[in-house]
């Protein structure tokens, strides 16, 4: 599981009950941050570095598409032209 995830959310709360504590570790805080992690572990989730990875495969792939269908759009207007240069001729 990301350790920064889980860092942050036990910081998050830490934060949160130190100001209703003297700023000392609170009793529990290590279940906490260990019943987090198991919680986390259990989700189907990905590291926010794994997304950007795949965001931007995506983002590749759409523009290689987008040139596949201009370049099929451009093919298909040569093939009706030639179809047509064709028939015209009969």
């Amino acid at each position: 599981m990301n350790e920064k995830l889980i860092e942050g959310l036990s910081a998050q709360f830490s934060q949160m009950m130190n100001t209703f504590s003297s700023g000392t570790e609170l009793p529990g805080q290590q279940q906490v941050r260990v019943f987090l992690q198991s919680a986390l572990s259990k989700m189907d989730l990905v590291t926010r570095d794994e997304f950007d990875a795949q965001a931007a495969v995506l983002m590749r792939t759409r523009e290689k598409v987008e040139q596949m269908e201009k370049l099929l759009a451009d093919l298909e207007s040569r093939l009706d032209a030639a179809a047509t240069e064709n028939s015209d001729k009969e």
